[in-house]
């Protein structure tokens, strides 16, 4: 029975650690930027999304975690469905139409995400 729950309680302090990727499956040395209207807008940690229209496909852009982007300015109202975006950032080793943003740019606003 102990063992049991020190088990549970070892997944449990784990399974967020074990679902973050890590940064090594993009590629810094080859840096994108895209531009296009937000799609979609997923504001919730570990890190928030968004999905942008831009000329060439839709992308999925990942973001800094919540906490840091209101402290830098990227509110709700700033990374907003409808708005323009460019994201410049590095594109994903595992899915051809992500990318990890290093900044973004709405409203003549830029954000550092790191």
């Amino acid at each position: 029975m102990l063992r049991t729950v020190l088990l549970l309680a070892l997944a449990v302090a784990v399974g967020p650690a074990a679902a973050h990727h890590g940064w090594g499956n993009y590629d810094a040395a080859n840096p994108v930027t895209i531009s296009g209207q937000i799609a979609t807008v997923q504001y919730a940690n570990p890190h928030a999304h968004i999905t942008v229209r831009a000329s060439d496909k839709v992308w999925t852009v990942t973001l800094a975690p919540v906490s840091r982007m209101r402290t830098r300015g990227a509110t709700e109202k700033l990374v907003a469905v409808g708005k323009t975006v460019t994201a410049m950032g590095y594109r994903s080793r595992s899915d051809p139409d992500e990318i990890r943003a290093e900044r973004i740019t709405i409203d003549g606003k830029t954000v550092e995400m790191r």
